[in-house]
């Protein structure tokens, strides 16, 4: 089968279908390249969606990562990272195996299809003037012959007319002669143009035509298996993908079975656990007590006792549970207003920053003394003096990172010291409430006991309770009386009291202390009669009076 002998003449339409099978490549070519163009908008989403979600650095968003169900969702935007990274690649290797190499071949193929139709042409041309030659000699014999029959008849009418004379039949003798020599000439013209055209148009149909169209169909045949190879690359570069696709897809799903419950849970626990103990049993309080006694005796004594109770519920609500409203005031430096626990990792997440802050104002310090060593040996290389400020700044940042370091050192240190006491304290005290049977306690008593967090101090035993009941509510319990002062304090910061409980203070205010630190960060004082409350005791500087009654001293 071939196209030079079976569409011999079929040059137009050969022409026409060539250049749709070009049209073809080129509407592929396009095809391609949309699509590479889809892949990249499709990585580009898929990147901005997961730099969208990743958390962002130095926010409490980057905190909750520390979780595994967050932590496995940090790991899926990272492999959708990849995921995307991928489709990156589909389009870079459909745009360098398949789109510039067909836009080449594209050219090339162009360029060999105008070559051949242009050598078609010529040969269609040449056997058309070897044509027309042929015509134009046929018509030349064609008039030849007729003008040499004429020449002829026109002899033979003179020789048989008697009038004329010899000169002009010999005239017309010689005249057909040239006109019959003439027509043999034009004949044998004629004889050999047609020879040769017959020559030319074999030679055009068997040797010329089909070697074109032979080329031509070469040419057609490689445009398709072009265009195959291409598809099949088309394929295989979606395949090459897909294992590294696999991989992100498996990275997700072991993300996924990284989630552990439990350990989120107690991350919940360590996160947000305040290191109080909870409150003991509210004792109860026996109001048939007066009246027992006569209306003469107790009337009075009894308005007034209502009046104190009333007055000590309104205070030991708030002190049970200090932090049960959130402060929204500034946080003070050394995380006075946490509880315990959470302070205290606070505290060392601070200690922890200014240690790495310290190390690398140590190494640069290091690069510079080193530096200034090579300009020591080296002076063609700088000026030694040039790096004694910096070297001087850097000295001067690391001593204040040192004594910053040491102050929350130290304020880790008093939390870290109190923690462990407090907590058995707290213990041994609910215990201690859990075995007594009888809860009458004074107004008196429970102010002068109660702690910021609920529990209760040792002084509070049952040995106090027992000489409640033996006087059996006796004169000394008609009026309220105020905690004694055990000394004085001096507000270091100023502090906004705002949560139920606690006081405020301006720094340098003057107080009254009416019951010291228990070990948990908080020291009861008093502005005057009616105005007392708890404050954080790394705000203000004790001087305890060591004879007054009440007053400890801690070790």
């Amino acid at each position: 089968m071939s196209w030079g002998t079976e569409l011999w003449d079929q040059f137009d339409n050969l022409e026409k279908h060539t250049q749709w099978g070009i049209d073809i490549l080129e509407k592929y070519i396009k095809f391609v390249k949309e699509r590479t163009e889809i892949e990249l908008s499709y990585a580009k989403q898929l990147r901005n969606l997961s730099k969208k979600y990743q958390p962002k650095k130095n926010s409490k968003e980057e905190e909750e990562y520390k979780y595994t169900a967050c932590k496995a969702f940090l790991s899926t935007l990272n492999e959708m990272n990849d995921y995307a990274g991928q489709h990156e690649v589909i389009s870079e290797n459909m745009t360098s195996q398949i789109t510039v190499d067909l836009m080449r071949y594209v050219q090339e193929l162009k360029q060999e299809r105008k070559s051949n139709f242009h050598d078609g042409r010529k040969a269609q041309q040449h056997i058309e003037t070897c044509w027309k030659q042929l015509e134009s000699s046929k018509r030349r014999f064609e008039r030849d012959c007729k003008e040499a029959d004429r020449a002829q008849q026109y002899f033979e009418k003179m020789d048989a007319d008697i009038n004329v004379t010899k000169a002009d039949v010999e005239k017309a003798r010689q005249q057909a002669q040239i006109r019959q020599q003439m027509a043999e000439d034009s004949k044998a013209d004629y004889s050999l143009i047609l020879q040769r055209f017959n020559q030319e148009q074999w030679e055009y149909y068997h040797t010329h035509i089909p070697n074109i169209f032979q080329k031509i169909q070469e040419m057609e045949e490689r445009r398709i298996v072009r265009i195959g190879e291409s598809m099949k690359t088309y394929a295989e570069v979606d395949r090459q993908v897909i294992p590294i696709i696999g991989k992100c897809l498996d990275g997700i799903v072991k993300a996924a079975e990284s989630i552990d419950q439990k350990n989120d849970s107690q991350l919940v626990v360590e996160a947000y656990k305040s290191g109080f103990e909870p409150p003991g049993d509210i004792e109860f309080e026996d109001y048939t007590q007066p009246m027992k006694r006569t209306v003469s005796d107790n009337s009075l004594s009894s308005s007034k006792e209502g009046k104190a109770e009333l007055k000590f519920g309104g205070k030991s609500r708030g002190k049970l549970w200090p932090f049960i409203k959130k402060n929204k005031g500034v946080t003070p430096e050394d995380f006075s207003n946490f509880p315990p626990e959470q302070r205290r990792k606070k505290l060392q997440q601070k200690v922890d920053d200014l240690n790495k802050e310290i190390q690398k104002e140590t190494d640069q310090r290091d690069a510079i003394t080193k530096m200034k060593d090579v300009y020591l040996k080296n002076p063609q290389m700088g000026d030694p003096a040039s790096l004694d400020h910096k070297l001087t700044e850097v000295t001067q940042n690391i001593e204040k990172l040192r004594l910053e370091a040491q102050k929350f050192e130290a304020w880790l240190a008093e939390v870290e010291g109190r923690l462990p006491a407090r907590s058995e304290q707290a213990r041994r005290q609910s215990g201690l409430y859990d075995g007594q049977t009888h809860q009458t306690v004074t107004n008196c008593a429970q102010d002068r006991e109660s702690s910021p967090d609920g529990s209760y101090t040792e002084e509070h035993s049952q040995e106090s309770e027992h000489k409640v009941l033996a006087t059996d509510f006796d004169d000394e319990f008609d009026d309220e009386e105020p905690l004694p002062a055990i000394g004085t304090c001096k507000a270091l910061y100023t502090f906004e009291g705002q949560n139920e409980g606690t006081i405020s203070v301006v720094e340098g205010e003057t107080l009254s202390v009416i019951e010291e630190d228990k070990g948990d960060g908080w020291t009861r004082i008093r502005r005057n009669e009616d105005e007392e409350g708890y404050v954080p005791t790394s705000y203000v500087e004790v001087y305890l009076d060591k004879n007054a009654k009440g007053a400890k001293t801690y070790i």
